[in-house]
């Protein structure tokens, strides 16, 4: 349909006086629903991806842009912690095929890197198909001049709530001061986890994390990681211990290649039981649901599949009342990303973070009194990288921690 434009008559008003014929004249849409002024238009009918770049970026990050001929510029970020060279490669072996192609067809997209890899999933495949959604979406907001949120039905909410860290009583203080309403923190341990540890390890631990809960008070919400580095013997103990406490939820409190054992553990007690973050699309996140392994899934937008992937993963879990708490230990890319996912789905629960984009992005994200960061309102991600502040952040070489029991020098989990 052509709106009826007289000289002078700007996109918008042009759009509320057909509304108005419509019988809805006192309809006014919501700034982000309008389309580019006049003098802005340009015709996108035809556009192509014409080049993909990548670049490492400190402290343990990569970044990727998708050119297009039109001059807009898609941003991503395809991360696989410790992996950074395979995952540039990665992307330059999916380059050929996105080459030459429309951006917009994000989904089809998706499905064709995908599947025809032939081998299917994987963190590799995964990562390097996570950024690249990212970049699509972002792309086709920016060419339709809206949030990438508006394209899946507008913001469910109008702000996000985030959390910070903390491994000490000192620290809780400060990121108490700072706003924070939700912290996370890890086990607090001298040496790495026994099999089976003895009383000395689990006390160190809960008085830890007791006195996380007298310096933050009832009100903060904590949440503890395993990270996946306890074995489930000695997890089932110390989540035993933990439950007078009141944790948010416990992350991995196992290595994630059995779910049957997380399943176990969920099982075995009434506090909320969080993973997700090594768990790859749709598919993987089916078995940790169908098994009620977990109360919250931890989806990382880099590593799951991206926003397209995020989204269905999220409503898959709905239909379980299981609520979403995005992984994000990355980049200020990646937390758009979440924040646009948070913001499209009901079943949202915290988003975490390490960056809001100081140095970064322009525009960093800022947190609010309430302890929450507001849904970007620009178009695509809403945001834009900060080339200069970013120079000296350009290169790293950041390798994954090796970590060895003390006792006997065997391999442990970090």
């Amino acid at each position: 349909m052509k709106f009826p434009q007289k000289k002078g008559v700007s996109r918008r008003s042009a759009i509320q006086s057909v509304l108005g014929i419509a019988g809805m004249s006192t309809m006014v849409l919501p700034e982000s629903s309008y389309a580019s002024s006049p003098g802005q238009f340009r015709d996108y009918s035809k556009v192509k991806i014409t080049k993909l770049e990548t670049f490492l970026v400190k402290p343990r990050w990569i970044f990727l842009k998708i050119h297009t001929d039109v001059g807009i510029v898609g941003l991503g970020e395809p991360l696989l912690e410790g992996r950074a060279l395979t995952i540039q490669t990665a992307i330059k072996e999916v380059e050929p095929y996105l080459i030459g192609k429309d951006p917009r067809a994000v989904v089809h997209h998706w499905q064709a890197i995908y599947r025809h890899a032939f081998y299917r999933g994987g963190p590799i495949l995964t990562s390097a198909l996570s950024g690249i959604d990212h970049a699509l979406w972002d792309i086709k907001g920016k060419l339709l001049n809206v949030p990438v949120y508006e394209l899946f039905g507008g913001p469910t909410r109008d702000r996000v709530r985030v959390y910070g860290r903390a491994s000490n009583a000192e620290d809780m203080k400060k990121r108490k001061a700072e706003g924070y309403t939700v912290i996370k923190t890890g086990v607090a341990k001298k040496n790495p986890a026994n099999i089976v540890e003895n009383p000395k390890f689990i006390k160190y631990a809960i008085d830890n994390f007791a006195s996380l809960r007298e310096a933050g008070g009832d009100d903060m919400d904590i949440a503890i990681d395993f990270h996946g580095a306890i074995p489930p013997q000695t997890s089932k103990l110390l989540i035993k211990e933990l439950e007078p406490y009141k944790p948010m939820f416990v992350e991995e409190p196992v290595q994630a290649q059995n779910v049957d054992i997380l399943a176990d553990i969920a099982r075995g007690t009434h506090l909320p039981i969080a993973a997700g973050e090594r768990i790859f699309t749709k598919w993987g996140f089916r078995e940790l649901l169908e098994k009620r392994a977990v109360s919250i899934v931890q989806p990382d937008l880099c590593h799951a599949g991206g926003i397209t992937e995020g989204r269905i993963i999220a409503a898959m879990a709905e239909a379980y009342y299981v609520p979403v708490a995005p992984h994000n230990p990355m980049g200020p890319i990646s937390l758009a990303a979440g924040l646009h996912l948070a913001a499209s789905v009901p079943n949202f629960l915290v988003q975490e973070q390490v960056s809001l984009g100081d140095g970064y992005i322009k525009n960093p994200f800022k947190l609010q009194s309430d302890g929450t960061v507001l849904i970007p309102k620009g178009p695509g991600l809403g945001i834009e990288l900060d080339e200069a502040q970013m120079k000296d952040k350009i290169g790293h070489d950041w390798k994954n921690p090796e970590s060895y029991n003390a006792l006997d020098g065997s391999v442990v989990d970090w």
